[in-house]
């Protein structure tokens, strides 16, 4: 989490003016943008009794409806949106992270980008969140870092998200949620990798007989994620290759998740299917030549959720 008077590179024109936040008696939220996770994000801060705006331009009539569901207020753009908030989440898929910080407009609040990039990347847009939807209180966690983290973690008292302050050090929750993700969709990557060569190796049943003897949970591991995937996977190369650059920083090796990267690349996008289905349509992706696969994560549907 950052303030963006001050975290922003040099480069950038400084913010001035405006309203702060300990002045505010009425908390304003904006919400960059109300998908899956947005919305739902959205909506516990609207249980919490907070104002919660999003911009509806250029954002399409699902976004629109999880908006209404909500219960969020339009606002007539991201101009207004600026203009009305004391606070801003920022949740897309990581790897439009930036730019959507890039375009958001001159800002004198709290901007939290909630998203899974790396500490270099959360040194400019920074804060963490990439967990399933809310849906009941105990199963999403909101790790938050930096100077402001302890009053936004106040907005959420009392909702179904559990924030939880990190420390006041500008990207310790980024590299707290690349430790996370490294482990949880990085070793679902693998187990997908494996499936594929065993598979055109000849010995996938071999190999699954063995895994019941010795490691009885894969066999149904790999399946589900090869479910995730299918749902979520292009939204994770950006994921993997910041998870990468922040191992490469530390001075470790950043092979395992460029290779998760292309894993996800390869991946289809689709709906999500009963996982006998999601596995089979999976390894068949990942044994495809490059040539007739899909295109990675490109497009206006792939930029940020609409």
């Amino acid at each position: 989490m950052r303030n963006r008077r001050t975290a922003w590179p040099s480069a950038r024109p400084a913010f001035h003016g405006g309203r702060t936040v300990s002045q505010t008696v009425v908390v304003t939220i904006g919400v960059l943008h109300p998908g899956e996770m947005g919305a739902a994000v959205g909506a516990a801060l609207r249980a919490a009794g907070q104002t919660v705006v999003w911009a509806p331009p250029g954002r399409s009539a699902a976004t629109a409806k999880r908006a209404e569901e909500a219960d969020l207020e339009a606002a007539g753009g991201l101009e207004e949106l600026a203009r009305r908030s004391d606070v801003v989440f920022a949740l897309c898929p990581p790897h439009a992270a930036v730019a959507v910080a890039r375009a958001f407009p001159r800002f004198a609040g709290i901007y939290v980008d909630a998203n899974a990039v790396s500490p270099a990347t959360a040194r400019t847009i920074a804060g963490l969140v990439d967990r399933p939807p809310p849906r009941r209180p105990g199963t999403t966690r909101l790790y938050l870092s930096g100077a402001d983290a302890a009053f936004v973690a106040d907005l959420f008292a009392g909702t179904i998200v559990d924030a939880r302050v990190v420390s006041e050090n500008l990207g310790a929750a980024s590299a707290l949620k690349m430790a996370f993700a490294a482990w949880t969709k990085g070793t679902s990557a693998l187990l997908l990798a494996v499936r594929a060569v065993a598979r055109a190796e000849g010995v996938e049943q071999t190999l699954l007989e063995e895994w019941q003897l010795s490691l009885p949970h894969l066999p149904e591991q790999s399946m589900a994620a090869a479910r995730s995937a299918l749902g979520k996977g292009w939204r994770w190369v950006g994921e993997m290759d910041e998870i990468a650059g922040t191992f490469s920083a530390a001075g470790l090796p950043d092979g395992f998740h460029r290779a998760a990267a292309e894993i996800y690349r390869r991946s289809p996008r689709g709906d999500y299917a009963a996982e006998d289905e999601a596995l089979e349509r999976m390894l068949a992706a990942l044994a495809r030549p490059a040539s007739s696969r899909d295109a990675g994560p490109t497009g206006d549907d792939r930029e940020s959720p609409r």
